[in-house]
C-alpha cells in the first residue's frame, strides 16, 4: 500500500484543496477518540465519563466535530456533482439529468456502502451466532446493542449526497440565502418543540440542521468563506451557542448524554447548528497556515493513507474498544472505577490497544473501502433515490436498535416508527443493491 500511497500523494493536482483532505481525516479521528475517552467501562455495563465527571462537558465543544465532516462533504459533493456534469457531453453522451444523479449517487455513495454493509453483514452473522449458542448477556450484549451507534452518521450522509442535486441549484441561485431559509427552518423547528410542545416535529432538525451545514460547504466551494466571514461565523456561531446554552433549553453537552430530557444531538437542535457555525468559523480561520503545512510530501502522504481507510476505521473503532475491554474483563485484568487516578493512568494504554486491533481490523477490511471499476451503463434516477432512502433508513434504524435481541423481536423507535434488527439490516441490504444497479458504469470519482 506505501507505493501506491507514493503514487497517489505525488500524482495530486496543484488545484486540490489538501486541507479539505485533512479535516476529513481529522473530524473522523477526533469523534473516534471522543468515542474511547468517554466510555466509561466497568463489569456491570458501559456509562458516560461525561455524566460521570459533568465539568468535563465543556471540552464537547471542542471533540464533537461531526459539523466539520458534513461541511467537507458538502465542499466535495458540489465538486463531483459538478464535474460529472462538465464531463456528461463527451463521458455520456445522451445521458438524462437523472441518469447523472444515479450516477453520482453511486459514485459518491460507493466507498461509504461497501465497507458499511461489510461491517453489517459480519456483525449480524455473529450476533446470530451468539445469539444462538445462548449468548447475549453482559458485556456482549452491550456490545451487540452498542457497537451500530455510529452508523446514524452514516444515514444522515446519505441524505446529504441524495440531496446535493436540489440544493445546490438553490445555492447556486440564492448563495447565502439557501442557508439562511435551512437555519430559519432550524429555529422554527425549535420553537415549535418547546414553546408549542408539537410531538415529533424535532426530527425534522434531522434534515434541516445538518443540510444548513453541508450548505456551508457550498459557499465554501465558491469561495464564499472568504475575507472575515470565517471569524464573524466563528464568533457570532460562538456566542450564540453560548445564549442558546445560557438561556435556552438547550443542555451543555454537545453530545447525548444518558437521562437528559433533551439533547443536542439527537434530534440536532438550533444550539448545534450554533456550535457547527463556530467550528465551522474557526477551522477555515487555520486554513491558510495548514496548507503551507500539508505541502511538506511526508505530512501529505499521512493525510492520503489516512483517507484511503477512515471510513473503514470510523466503522470498526467501537469494535476494537470493546474487544479490549472484553479481553481485560477475560484476563482479570482489574477495571478501574471510573474517572479515578487508577482509570486515567490506565487511558493511554487502553487507547494505544483500542489502535492497534483498529489497526488490524483495517488491514483485514480495508479492500472494501477501494472503489469499485465503473461499468458501462445508463443510470435510473428513480431507483437509485429508492435505494438511498432505504439504506437511509436502515442504517438508521440498526443504529437504533443494534443487534442484541436479533432473535427476539426487539424494536426501536425510527422517528414514530418500530423497527427490527432484521428489517433494519433487510432495508440496508436492499437499498445497497438498488443504488449499484440504478448508477453501474456512469462512475465518476
Amino acid at each position: 500500500m506505501g507505493s501506491s500511497v507514493r503514487e497517489l500523494a505525488g500524482a495530486t493536482p496543484v488545484t486540490r484543496d489538501r486541507y479539505v483532505d485533512l479535516l476529513r481525516v481529522a473530524s473522523l479521528a477526533a469523534v473516534v477518540l471522543g468515542h474511547w475517552l468517554m466510555a466509561a467501562v466497568t463489569p456491570d455495563g458501559v456509562g458516560n465519563l461525561l455524566a460521570v465527571v459533568p465539568a468535563l462537558q465543556p471540552l464537547t465543544w471542542l471533540l464533537q466535530v461531526m459539523p466539520v465532516f458534513f461541511f467537507v462533504g458538502g465542499f466535495s459533493h458540489a465538486l463531483s456533482y459538478r464535474s460529472l456534469l462538465r464531463k456528461r457531453p463527451e463521458a455520456t453522451a445522451g445521458a438524462s439529468p437523472v441518469s447523472v444523479y444515479s450516477a453520482f449517487l453511486r459514485a459518491r455513495l460507493q466507498r461509504l456502502l461497501r465497507p458499511t454493509m461489510v461491517f453489517v453483514l459480519v456483525w449480524g452473522v455473529a450476533a446470530l451466532l451468539v445469539q444462538l449458542l445462548g449468548g447475549g448477556g453482559g458485556l456482549t450484549g452491550v456490545t451487540l446493542r452498542m457497537v451500530t451507534q455510529p452508523l446514524w452518521f452514516i444515514g444522515i450522509y446519505l441524505a446529504m449526497v441524495a440531496f446535493t442535486p436540489p440544493l445546490l441549484k438553490l445555492h447556486e441561485r440564492y448563495g447565502w440565502g439557501a442557508f439562511a431559509v435551512l437555519a430559519g427552518a432550524a429555529a422554527a423547528v425549535d420553537v415549535l418543540r418547546f414553546a408549542a410542545g408539537v410531538p415529533y416535529v424535532e426530527f425534522l432538525n434531522f434534515a434541516f440542521v445538518w443540510l444548513a451545514v453541508h450548505q456551508l460547504g457550498f459557499l465554501r466551494a465558491d469561495g464564499h468563506l472568504r475575507l472575515r466571514r470565517p471569524a464573524l461565523l466563528a464568533a457570532g456561531g460562538l456566542v450564540t451557542a453560548c445564549a442558546l446554552v445560557a438561556f435556552g433549553p438547550y443542555p451543555l453537552s454537545m453530545v447525548g448524554m444518558p437521562g437528559e430530557k433533551v439533547s443536542n444531538m439527537a434530534p440536532p437542535t438550533l444550539a448545534l447548528l450554533a456550535h457547527g457555525l463556530w467550528l465551522v468559523g474557526a477551522v477555515e480561520l487555520l486554513r491558510a497556515p495548514a496548507a503551507r503545512l500539508l505541502e511538506r510530501p511526508r505530512l501529505w502522504r499521512t493525510v492520503v493513507a489516512a483517507n484511503g481507510v477512515a471510513m473503514t476505521a470510523f466503522l470498526w473503532h467501537l469494535t476494537a474498544m470493546f474487544g479490549v475491554y472484553g479481553a481485560m474483563l477475560t484476563l482479570d485484568v482489574p477495571l478501574p472505577e471510573p474517572a479515578s487516578a487508577a482509570w486515567w493512568a490506565q487511558v493511554p494504554l487502553r487507547i494505544a490497544l483500542a489502535a492497534a486491533l483498529t489497526a488490524g481490523l483495517v488491514a483485514a477490511f480495508r479492500t472494501f473501502e477501494r472503489p469499485a471499476p465503473a461499468l458501462p451503463a445508463q443510470g435510473h434516477g428513480p431507483l437509485a433515490a429508492l435505494g438511498a432512502t432505504l439504506c437511509l433508513l436502515g442504517v438508521l434504524g440498526l443504529s437504533m436498535v443494534g443487534f442484541n435481541g436479533l432473535l427476539d423481536g426487539r424494536t426501536a423507535l425510527l422517528i414514530a416508527i418500530p423497527v427490527s434488527a432484521p428489517a433494519a439490516v433487510a432495508m440496508t441490504l436492499g437499498g445497497w443493491l438498488l443504488v449499484e444497479r440504478a448508477g453501474r458504469g456512469a462512475g465518476v470519482r
